[in-house]
Formats: structure tokens, C-alpha cells, sequence
């Protein structure tokens, strides 16, 4: 398989940022998830749960609340002010103020016409959801505490306002509140004089309220007589979020510990006849407080301050010892935060709100493979390099000379010249082209003379820079309507091609030198998460969300022969049954048949002469194969080399000097850094 001097680099400090809401749309089977950095995130759970979507965050900008309205998202925070974005243009599309202070919940009724908030000053604002735009109706009847949480009844008809030691339920024609639920105080950690915050609270069709405060109660109300049913104690700290499944049978509810108790409303009973909301289960799956919660059909979602998003399917709604019924912790974002100057052994490392550039150190002699080879050089952090401006950095690009390097907001494009020598500089480029003005990905040339960059309606803007010179030299288009962003693009080696793909799943070659489309890529009907063009060959090498690959002849118009037979053959199922995306495509020059790849958990060699694997073969480490007998090893050789000696993977690529550099993230750093969890009782101590 050949051989690399590998570069283990551990000094990229990606810190994830917490998750603070989520909100599910079952129409769209789309999640959508906000961070504290203000980061919004669109997940696709149709699509194998790809991340497709990231809209950055800005200072100042934090989100405490989320709501999908049909096809359109909102958002409202502590600033006051509610947010619509443009989801085909990754960017806010408009902003309102609520004037009523902070904003602390946002809900809309399910007839999607109204949209109310939930303010410091204690009213509940309604906006009209109109075609282009959100417009002040009305306030409820004012209160004296503020708004913590809001939910509407599925008719539209009511909406339960949760507030600091009690409920109030308004008619939302009239405006007034109907009834005053008091919630009682904590029996543990708070004591009488303490008030108590109602979290969150769920509106049912059968006038049934469930709250979740912060005495660690849940408690089941009967919303037409303003009585309380049933109280729970699940914690003596807060429970901080509820979640209603889509046949409101089951409930979930997350804890400040990190867990989360599903209710479920069934009868204690054999004869069916009395049903009631009874605890049924417990989740541990976060080592801090749970922010975040949603309850599909067939799942439970949660989020919170650990940084993961966890997908737990409910065994009774899946079938077991499947893909579907396998949990789902989602760490790293699915994109690339690591861009390599292959020519000049440098790296860029992307953060939100500034950029590293490092030069690899060097090694002192050869090895056998697995030795670990004295340092001749450490590597060396050559610039660090703030950002701009409020807005955080969306995308970033090093040229592979190592003479350019450029950043992106969501805002504005920032290109820099870099001289590297004795003397370390970097130039601003002080004029830029006006189409470079609202971009999503960066890209440069193999030769380092070009920049591009996808902007809106899903197009392509190529620019040529020179010395301290950046000057606008055409515009791609995609031939279909699509409006989708680019999320994917890749120069050749031979600055021939550039291949892009969107978040629609479509994936168009251009020819650089003509200017013009060369051909389109098949639609699989998953989104790529991966494309590269292979310098010898002229193929085009996808992978996709569904960890299909595909190989694309530039020159035939076709997929290849080796393409065909691997989709007629079949994906090996424990290829399928990864749960993260292949991130990253690349190519050996000296073996033009390797196609190595990698997610966060393993990197892979795929090598085109060999045959591919059977369904019953298995995938060993190839540091386990190299220890099993020889007829052991030539039974379970095949096509799919997979290494998974590292610690997740955040960039694989090979330099110019065909070493590999490997930058990993181990979880145990990421865990180090997060605040410490509430103190918990543990057994026999």
C-alpha cells in the first residue's frame, strides 16, 4: 500500500461551542441547532443526518430561541430583536426589534400566521407572519415578571406563558389571561424565599400543560380547570427544556445532570381504562446540563453544554440491530477547518473568530513503519490573525504556495499577501472585486493565480490575484434554477477544472480556461460531502452523505467502469453504517489508483485494482490484518485499506513531498475544557 512519513499534529485547539436550542421541522425533516457563539447549524435527517447548512454567528448575538414557520426560520435572543435568515444565502435576512427587552422564547402557532414572543418586560408580543416580513400585531395582556417560555395550544386558540413562580394561559383572540397556575417551590435546593423559573412548558390538544422549572419538577396541569394533576421530582437542580413527540404520547424533559426521563402517557393499569402521564425511562447521555431537546417520531435529540448532539433512537419505534436503531453522537462539524499549503508545508487552522498559521516541523532520518522519528524542526506558529469586524468567519483558504491566504464573514472578504521568508509579513489587499461581497467557500487555483469563491444563487465567482492585486474575471452559473449555496469546491491539479457542488446534491465541472460549463454529474438524490478531481486520470471522485462513491470521467461525460461495478456490487454494510461523513478526497501521485479518504474516526485507502469487498468480509484495522496469518490476511484483503490508529480526525491530506499530515482533536481535550458539571451523588460514597 505504500508508505508515509506522517505528521501527527495535536496543537489545533477547535474548541466546539455549547448548544443552546434546537428546533425540528417534520415537513423538511430538517434540525436546526444554535450555539453559543451564535452559530446557527441545519442538519438534514433525511440525509444520513448531514450537517449542510452553517450560518456564523456575530459578538453580541447570542440565540435563546428558534422556530421553524413553514419553510422559514427564526430566531430571537437577548438583544430584543427577532431574526429571520436567508437560508439560501447563509446569511440574516432581515431583523426586527420587539421593544420589549430581552427576548426569551419564541413560538408560532401550527396554522403558521402568527408568531409570538415571550419579552423581559413581561408581555407576549404577536407578529404577523406575512410573505417577506414579520409585522407587530398586538401585545397580550402585560405582566409583571418576564416571559421564560411559551406554548401554544395545537388549535391556535390559547398560549401558555411559563414566568417566574407560575403559568398564565391567554386567549389569543382577546388578549387576556384566562387562568394563573402557581407553581410550587422547591422542596431541595431552593428554599422558600427562592423563585422558582418555569423553563419550559408544553401546550397539549387535550388542554393538559406540562411544565418542567427550576426546583427540578415536572408537573402535569389540566389546562381547563387551571389545576395541578400530577407533580414529578427528577432533580434536585433545574429541569431546563421539554419536548412533546408528534402524537403528543410521549414526553421528554432534560435535566441540569445531564440526563433525560422520557413520561409517557399510558395505563398503569390492566384494563386500559385510566391512562396517566407515568416516568418511564432515563437517558444518561451528557455529562452537562441538557439545553436542548427534541422528540421525533422515531427519536430522541438532545443537546447542551457537552457540545454533542445526540441522536437516541426509542427501540419500541425502530427496528433493533439496525442503522436506524444505532445512537448518534455528532462532535465535529462536517466541513473542513483545515486548509494546506501542500507546496510550502504550511497549515491554516479556522476558528471563529480568528485564524492560525503554522509551519510542520521536521523529522531527522528514516524508519520502519510505526517507528516515531526525532524532531529535527518543532513547528512553529508563524501568525495569528483576528478577525474583522463583529461577524465570525464563515470560511477561510490558504494558497498552495503558501503566499495567500483569505477569510470570509458573512459580511465581507479579506484577502492577505504573506511573505514568509527571514522576515515574516502579511499585506492586505486593500481592493477587492464588488461581486466578492457575500461569499459561503474559498478556493485557490493548483498555481496559486486564482481565487474562488461561491456566492449567492448558487454561483461561482473566479478571480485573479497578483502581487497586491485582485481583479474580477467571470462569474459561473449553475445551468439548472438551483438557488442552493455551494458548500463544495475543487480545483485540479492541472488548473484545467474546477468542480463545485451545492446543498441541492448537484455537482458541475467548469473549465477554467474557456470560462463556461463542462459538464453536470448525475443528482444521486444525496448531498455530497466530498468531491476531488483526480490529477491523472481527469475523473472526478464524490462522496455523498449516504457514503455512496462515485467516479465521474471528465472526459467520457460517463461514470467509469470501476464507478459502475462498485454501485451494482453494493456498498460494503459496514461502510454504511459509518455515521460520519467522508470530509475529505484526495489522491497519491505515486499510486494513481489510491483514493484516500477520511472522516473524523478513521482514514481510509481505497485501491482501485483490488477487488472489492464481499458483504461477509471483514473491515480489519490494518494494524490488526498485519498480524493475522497470511491466509487470513489474503482472505480479508480487498479494496478498502482502513487505518484507525488516530484520534478523531479533523484533516488528512498528503504534502507535495508525499508526506501525510494528520490533525487530530482527541475528545479527552475537548472534555477538558468544558466547565465543570453540577456535583452529582455517586453510589457508595
Amino acid at each position: 500500500m505504500g508508505e508515509f512519513k506522517v505528521h501527527r499534529i495535536r496543537f489545533f485547539n477547535h474548541m466546539p461551542s455549547a448548544i443552546r436550542v434546537m428546533a425540528f421541522n417534520s415537513h423538511t425533516e430538517r434540525l436546526v441547532v444554535a450555539r453559543a457563539d451564535g452559530a446557527v447549524e441545519i442538519f438534514n435527517f433525511a440525509d444520513n443526518y448531514y450537517q449542510e447548512k452553517v450560518i456564523p454567528g456575530r459578538d453580541g448575538k447570542a440565540v435563546e430561541a428558534l422556530c421553524w414557520v413553514g419553510r422559514r426560520l427564526f430566531s430571537a435572543g437577548l438583544d430584543g430583536e427577532i431574526t429571520e435568515y436567508d437560508l439560501e444565502n447563509l446569511r440574516p435576512r432581515n431583523s426586527m426589534e420587539a421593544y420589549g427587552g430581552p427576548i426569551w422564547t419564541i413560538s408560532s402557532n401550527s396554522q403558521g400566521t402568527l408568531l409570538a414572543a415571550g419579552c423581559e418586560d413581561g408581555t407576549v408580543k404577536m407578529f404577523e407572519v406575512l410573505e417577506d416580513r414579520i409585522q407587530f400585531q398586538r401585545n397580550l395582556s402585560r405582566q409583571k415578571g418576564r416571559i421564560i417560555s411559551l406554548s401554544w395550544h395545537p388549535t391556535g386558540s390559547q398560549i401558555a406563558a411559563g414566568m417566574l413562580d407560575m403559568i398564565k394561559i391567554f386567549d389569543a383572540e382577546t388578549g387576556h389571561a384566562t387562568h394563573r397556575l402557581l407553581v410550587e417551590r422547591g422542596l431541595q435546593r431552593t428554599s422558600n424565599s427562592q423563585e422558582v423559573v418555569v423553563w419550559s412548558v408544553a401546550f397539549l390538544s387535550d388542554h393538559t400543560i406540562i411544565s418542567g422549572d427550576s426546583a427540578g419538577k415536572v408537573q402535569i396541569w389540566d389546562g381547563i380547570t387551571g389545576t395541578l394533576v400530577r407533580t414529578h421530582l427528577l432533580t434536585k437542580w433545574d429541569v431546563l427544556v421539554l419536548a412533546v413527540s408528534p402524537d403528543e404520547s410521549s414526553v421528554i424533559a432534560g435535566t441540569s445532570e445531564g440526563t433525560v426521563v422520557q413520561f409517557q402517557f399510558i395505563s398503569s393499569t390492566v384494563d386500559q381504562q385510566d391512562k396517566q402521564w407515568v416516568r418511564t425511562r432515563t437517558f444518561k447521555s451528557h455529562s452537562h446540563d441538557v439545553r436542548a431537546l427534541v422528540h421525533t417520531d422515531t427519536a430522541v435529540v438532545s443537546g447542551g453544554v457537552d457540545t454533542q448532539l445526540v441522536v437516541r433512537p426509542l427501540l419500541d419505534k425502530v427496528e433493533k440491530n439496525t442503522q436506524e436503531s444505532a445512537m448518534r453522537k455528532i462532535i465535529f462539524p462536517h466541513r473542513n477547518l483545515v486548509s494546506c499549503a501542500k507546496k510550502a508545508g504550511l497549515l491554516l487552522f479556522q476558528f471563529s473568530d480568528h485564524l492560525e498559521l503554522w509551519r510542520l516541523g521536521e523529522s531527522d532520518g528514516n524508519g520502519k513503519p510505526g517507528d516515531r522519528l526525532p524532531v529535527k524542526r518543532n513547528p512553529e506558529k508563524l501568525i495569528q490573525l483576528k478577525r474583522k469586524g463583529e461577524d465570525n468567519i464563515c470560511c477561510s483558504a490558504l494558497s498552495p504556495c503558501g503566499g495567500w491566504l483569505a477569510y470570509a464573514t458573512v459580511s465581507s472578504v479579506r484577502l492577505y499577501r504573506l511573505q514568509l521568508d527571514n522576515n515574516i509579513s502579511i499585506n492586505k489587499v486593500s481592493k477587492l472585486p464588488k461581486e466578492l461581497n457575500s461569499v459561503h467557500q474559498l478556493s485557490f487555483s493548483s498555481d496559486s493565480s486564482k481565487l474562488f469563491a461561491s456566492s449567492i444563487l448558487s454561483s461561482v465567482i473566479v478571480a485573479s490575484v497578483k502581487e497586491l492585486e485582485c481583479k474580477y474575471l467571470h462569474t459561473f452559473k449553475p445551468p439548472s434554477d438551483s438557488r442552493q449555496p455551494v458548500h463544495l469546491l475543487s480545483p485540479s491539479e492541472d488548473g484545467n477544472w474546477l468542480a463545485t457542488a451545492n446543498t441541492g446534491g448537484e455537482i458541475h465541472v467548469f473549465d477554467v480556461h474557456k470560462l463556461k460549463l463542462h459538464c453536470s454529474v448525475p443528482v444521486c438524490g444525496s448531498c455530497p460531502t466530498a468531491v476531488s478531481i483526480h490529477p491523472f486520470s481527469c475523473s472526478l471522485v464524490s462522496v455523498h452523505a449516504d457514503q455512496q462513491i462515485f467516479e465521474f470521467s471528465l472526459k467520457q461525460k460517463e461514470f467509469t467502469a470501476w464507478s459502475r461495478k462498485l454501485q451494482k456490487q453494493g456498498m460494503h454494510p459496514l461502510w454504511l453504517q459509518r455515521d460520519a461523513p467522508i470530509t475529505r478526497v484526495t489522491f497519491n501521485p505515486n499510486n494513481p489508483t489510491h483514493i484516500l479518504l477520511h472522516d473524523t474516526s478513521m482514514f481510509c485507502i481505497v485501491d482501485q485494482i483490488l477487488p472489492l469487498p464481499e458483504e461477509k468480509t471483514r473491515f480489519y484495522n490494518q494494524s490488526v490484518l498485519q498480524s493475522l496469518s497470511l491466509g487470513e490476511r489474503l482472505r480479508n484483503s480487498h479494496a478498502f485499506k482502513v487505518y484507525r490508529n488516530f484520534q478523531n480526525l479533523l484533516c488528512v491530506d498528503l504534502m507535495e513531498d508525499h508526506s501525510l499530515v494528520v490533525v487530530e482533536r482527541p475528545l479527552l481535550d475537548i472534555v477538558s475544557q468544558l466547565p465543570a458539571p453540577v456535583q452529582q451523588k455517586k453510589f457508595a460514597t
